[in-house]
């Protein structure tokens, strides 16, 4: 088709100049290794992997061990510990929090179980 171009000659019709990686570079390309990683969301509607590869996934989640967000194990042992950390006051809910966990140390230290 564009031999047959009346507006200008072959060579303005060529890719050559806009290729930035070589066809032998692309033909060694191993298909499976492309793709990046995070690139599928385990819950999203649209991906297109099949029932046994999200099958498979699944079960490799569920042989690794569940990683926590230090500050998230931080604040389950002081609620209003996120807060101070970042230089702000703590919550009102932080607060009740941390007076409902003081009064149940101290009920179970009462009892002498703690």
């Amino acid at each position: 088709m564009s031999g047959q171009s009346s507006v200008g000659n072959r060579q303005v019709y060529e890719a050559g100049d806009q290729r930035t990686s070589k066809n032998s570079e692309i033909n060694d390309a191993e298909r499976y290794k492309e793709g990046k990683p995070n690139s599928h969301l385990a819950n999203d509607s649209k991906d297109e992997r099949s029932f046994a590869n999200k099958l498979a996934r699944e079960e490799k989640r569920s042989k690794e061990p569940e990683s926590e967000d230090p500050e998230a194990a931080l604040s389950k042992k002081d609620p209003t510990l996120p807060a101070r950390s970042h230089g702000n006051e703590p919550s009102k809910g932080a607060k009740i929090d941390a007076e409902i966990a003081a009064e149940e140390e101290a009920e179970l230290k009462k009892k002498g179980k703690a």
